[in-house]
């Protein structure tokens, strides 16, 4: 059966589930995990994806964000692309990293925001990484401790999650760790992950009880929300038909990008343009040319027009490091 379209637009609410190869691991250690985090940040930075939940396990990742103006694709490519290519060469691995496809489902947000902000964070604590919630509190490796404000995490949007618990952010705080205690004896939640009625009814009891009323329920297993929610988004022809971003949006997401990086560098974006041939100008034009393409999904010739440098020279790049 082929596979269907993802449903994204800017703006649409997604939980994201990534997975590794074969259940095999996608980090081994800390710097494994610092640098899935600092790769999450800057992904969201470059493509203008909000972040409200995520938690990191040893084979997988969750991750609850609004995509932004270059869509989904755009911020997983940048994110999975990148880490995947760091990882294999720290540990001396090739092939491929992730499964093939990552799972990303469109969200009713009235409905399951502050469930779904709960169920990622309670991760770690559910499979075993952590022994109790105080010890989740100052875990690094998820966006709970970032919302008690317990570890930095300048790219969770906090003020957003928050507003749905309190109006002052100190009893926010306070509502929304309780909230998460309350979660827990509910254990693993089938309604927010599994398939399908699953989803849009919230269990089998319910979809036993649907089934024996004989009624019809609308239900999609790129969906989580009641089967209104589910019609609605399968009738928007922009969900549906998936998003591709135009050039422009492209070609500005590649322009953030190139910025963002520059000024870490301490180099004017011009001089990348210039032709120089200095060395730290020529690592940083060949990484960007290469990110341009894979994350933001510029054609290689707008690629090189955008950095100076020649199409060839590209293609070249993104061949080493295939064949790395």
């Amino acid at each position: 059966m082929p596979r269907q379209p993802r449903l994204d637009t800017p703006g649409t609410l997604h939980h994201v589930i990534v997975r590794g190869l074969d259940r095999g691991a996608i980090v081994r250690d800390d710097q494994d995990r610092a640098e899935f985090v600092t790769r999450l940040r800057d992904a969201a930075g470059a493509t203008g994806t909000t972040i409200y939940a995520w938690a990191l396990l040893p084979n997988h990742a969750h991750l609850l964000v609004r995509s932004g103006p270059v869509g989904l694709p755009a911020f997983m490519r940048r994110l999975l692309t990148g880490y995947a290519v760091v990882f294999n060469h720290r540990h001396r691995r090739s092939g491929h990293l992730f499964q093939n496809r990552y799972k990303s489902i469109v969200c009713e947000e009235d409905a399951y925001f502050q469930e779904l902000v709960r169920y990622i964070h309670l991760n770690p604590l559910r499979t075993r990484q952590v022994p109790h919630l105080r010890t989740l509190d100052d875990y690094p490796w998820a966006g709970h401790a970032g919302l008690l404000g317990r570890e930095e995490q300048p790219f969770l949007d906090r003020r957003g999650v928050l507003a749905w618990f309190g109006t002052s952010e100190r009893s926010a705080r306070r509502a929304y760790r309780r909230y998460v205690a309350e979660g827990i004896p509910l254990g693993r939640r089938p309604n927010l992950v599994g398939g399908g009625l699953i989803r849009s009814l919230g269990g089998w009891s319910e979809v036993r009880a649907v089934r024996r009323r004989g009624e019809p329920q609308m239900a999609d297993p790129r969906v989580l929300g009641s089967g209104d929610f589910v019609e609605r988004m399968l009738r928007a022809p922009e969900l549906q038909h998936g998003m591709a971003p135009s050039l422009a949006d492209r070609l500005a997401a590649a322009t953030a990008l190139i910025r963002a990086r520059c000024a870490e560098a301490d180099i004017r974006p011009e001089e990348l343009g210039g032709g120089g041939r200095r060395r730290q100008l020529s690592v940083l034009r060949g990484e960007l040319a290469v990110e341009a393409v894979r994350s933001c999904g510029l054609p290689l010739a707008d690629a090189a027009r955008l950095l100076g440098i020649s199409t060839s020279g590209i293609a070249k790049a993104l061949q080493r490091l295939a064949t790395k």
